[in-house]
């Protein structure tokens, strides 16, 4: 028995002995701390869960027992995941005595994926143990319907908890298995919400990888029985004893994926809008040590490159050994096909991987018996044994593609000679930009209004356009937080510049100074001299452009900032709103007319644009009184409409947009890079049809200010 001891600051030192140590049973680690077993109880997290579920059905698939799964979003923020696999099986558990299909559900690191030659999988990306049990431990409603060997089974959960046995409810002649769960609201907080867009952009990965998988996607969500003339949904997935839920044959929308190519399609896929300088796409697939190994490649006209990583079938976006791996692999490979056919002269030195890397999109998958992943979320390989089989393998197969393919090895080697030279020019650009900071005693930019602190934890940088809006921030700030940077104009289009190019530009040169952070292969983010960039731009073309700007500069050269959650979009009002003393402000239109509309007649409402401040009367106040003796005398509403941040006084910048507890900011997160870094492509690159038809096909999307 622990006993209570004197401690010798005085008091006692608290009771700590066997009867203090926690035992949590069943999925009640799950529940307690979520965050080890799905990565978050945000967005990300919430959407792991139908990975997860989804996987399982995959991995059917990849093993040859399956080739149709059906992903549903419900009403009642449900997902509903069906495969015609083997389905899970429900006869006795050996060792745990109740049924396997409870034991998988209900128990962590139970199924058929850790039993080595013996299990139900040769391959699968499962082998952490959360699959199914994890999903129930965090959803407030579960159930599993198996059908196998003639019958139909099923079982209800909640909270990881089985509401009764498992019972055979009819017979049936399919087999495989459906899962219909509901995230529970106590664990994600910030609120349940799919997004349909996720759901497909990441099922469409697992179609390519996965040759002669047919895959549906349904969104279900907003079905009304009313205007379809039927039953309430549930009534109908109940009384029409469907299995897909495709079978009910309404109209909803929908998108399906069939893909004999593997990854071949999704080079092709990801290369949908760039210019390829190679026209024979790479491709090989071979076996050694039990090491799948899968990959295919293409360079493009562009400066970036497009890693696409996985391990049996699960995305791996931090990398790992496979990439690592490969990366060896390319280096050595293009370097000793440009030493031996003499392409480079020998003052030119070698490739390095940043060389070769330039333009490649790629897509590397590696299939393990016995994989490693680096945590829970499986977000990077640790499986050593994938480093070597991928090195060797592609290595190989690569030098044999150059050599039968002279002219294709002429442009990458040519190519890749390029972005060699472009690499030493823009590190000799760059160091003579460090090198004159460092002779000026790193001075910052003279137009830089700088904060008091120097804590960068609490400090802040506005960046405002023009002098106009510089000149009201820097008046209305809080010194000894905010700094103030004022852009002039519209900076340069990142997407397809160097660093070289970049640099030159004074503008740049000036935000990346005042970051503190240098940039390139120097970057360090320890180096960050405020922990908030808001961007604070005026709410017209003009500045929706300059904004899409600066993201994309952040996104191309500064991604760890964008990651650590630093970029920031302010938010300034569009409405200033007087009536009498009453001074109202309005970031949107609702909130203009749900003002307006509790203050009085729309007849009394004057509308009026504001040219330089808001201080300024409207040629109708009349001349020689201001606008709040004109609102003090009038009956009338007077509505200001603002389209920039000079337009404000100091005062009503510092109350709107910059002071902490009035203003409205909006984090900028990436929450699928693959699709954002298409999105750039689009948008900010130099081809012309790719960005002309994204704006005709979502032009109805669009927010139009008339």
């Amino acid at each position: 028995m622990a006993k209570e001891k004197d401690d010798p600051k005085g008091g006692k030192i608290q009771k700590y002995g066997a009867e203090q140590i926690s035992i949590l049973e069943g999925l009640e680690p799950v529940r307690k701390r979520p965050g080890m077993y799905i990565g978050t109880t945000g967005p990300e997290g919430l959407h792991h869960l139908v990975w997860e579920i989804f996987d399982n059905s995959r991995d059917e698939a990849m093993g040859g027992f399956c080739n149709d799964i059906e992903v549903v979003l419900l009403p009642n923020n449900r997902i509903r995941v069906a495969d015609n696999g083997r389905g899970i099986p429900t006869d006795m558990h050996p060792k745990t005595k109740v049924s396997a299909l409870e034991t998988v559900m209900t128990t962590l690191h139970a199924g058929g994926k850790f039993g080595g030659e013996d299990s139900g999988y040769k391959v699968s990306g499962g082998l952490h143990g959360v699959g199914a049990s994890v999903v129930n431990a965090l959803s407030v409603y579960t159930r599993a319907e198996v059908h196998h060997d003639g019958g139909k089974f099923y079982q209800e959960y909640s909270q990881g908890k089985k509401k009764a046995a498992v019972k055979k409810i009819g017979t049936s002649k399919r087999n495989g298995t459906i899962i219909t769960f509901e995230p529970d609201i106590e664990i994600f907080k910030e609120g349940i919400k799919f997004n349909y867009d996720t759901i497909v952009n990441h099922i469409r990965q697992q179609a390519y990888l996965v040759k002669g998988l047919k895959i549906l996607i349904i969104d279900a969500r907003n079905y009304d029985s009313q205007n379809h003339g039927k039953k309430d949904i549930w009534d109908l997935m109940e009384n029409e004893d469907i299995f897909f839920f495709r079978e009910l044959t309404l109209e909803l929308p929908s998108v399906s994926f069939y893909f004999e190519g593997g990854l071949i399609s999704l080079i092709k896929f990801y290369n949908k809008f760039q210019k390829a300088i190679q026209n024979n796409i790479f491709y090989v697939e071979k076996e050694q040590d039990g090491v799948g190994v899968e990959i295919a490649l293409q360079y493009v006209d562009d400066i970036v490159d497009r890693i696409v990583p996985f391990a049996n079938n699960i995305h791996t976006p931090e990398g790992g050994t496979h990439v690592t791996g490969f990366k060896t692999a390319l280096t050595r490979t293009l370097n000793t096909y440009c030493k031996k056919n003499e392409m480079m002269k020998e003052s030119e030195g070698g490739f390095t991987g940043e060389d070769v890397l330039e333009g490649l999109t790629v897509a590397i998958s590696v299939k393990l018996r016995e994989i490693q992943f680096e945590g829970q979320t499986k977000a990077k390989l640790g499986s050593t044994e994938a480093q070597g089989a991928v090195a060797t393998i592609f290595g190989d197969a690569f030098n044999n593609f150059l050599e039968e393919n002279p002219d294709e090895a002429k442009i990458i080697i040519n190519k890749a000679i390029l972005a060699l030279k472009a690499r030493k020019a823009a590190k000799a650009a760059k160091d003579s930009i460090l090198r004159k900071g460092a002779l000026e005693g790193m001075t910052l930019p003279g137009k830089l209004a700088d904060c008091q602190s120097k804590s960068a934890e609490e400090s802040e940088l506005f960046i405002v356009e023009g002098d106009s809006a510089g000149g009201s921030a820097k008046q209305g700030r809080d010194r000894r937080t905010q700094a103030i940077l004022p852009l002039k104009g519209k900076i340069l289009n990142v997407e397809r510049a160097r660093i070289d190019k970049m640099l030159a530009s004074k503008e740049i040169r000036s935000l990346v100074i005042a970051l503190g952070t240098s940039i390139g292969d120097t970057f360090d983010l320890g180096k960050m001299r405020y922990h908030k960039i808001i961007i604070a731009t005026d709410a017209d073309v003009d500045g929706s452009h300059i904004r899409t700007l600066l993201l994309t500069l952040f996104y191309r050269y500064f991604r760890a900032i964008i990651d650590a959650g630093y970029i920031y979009i302010a938010q300034p009002p569009l409405y200033k709103i007087k009536k009498g003393k009453e001074i109202s402000y309005a970031y949107t239109d609702e909130q203009k007319m749900k003002i307006v509309g509790k203050d009085g007649d729309v007849s009394e409402i004057q509308e009026v644009e504001a040219e330089t401040t808001s201080s300024q009367p409207s040629p109708e106040e009349g001349e020689g009184e201001n606008a709040e003796e004109v609102a003090k005398k009038s009956n009338k509403i007077h509505i200001q409409r603002f389209k920039g941040l000079g337009e404000m006084n100091p005062e009503e910048l510092w109350e709107t947009t910059m002071d902490p507890n009035n203003r409205i900011l909006k984090r900028v997160d990436i929450i699928d890079a693959e699709e954002a870094n298409k999105i750039f492509d689009i948008l900010m690159g130099s081809e012309v049809p790719p960005r002309k038809s994204f704006i005709q096909s979502n032009a109805r999307l669009a927010e139009i200010d008339i």
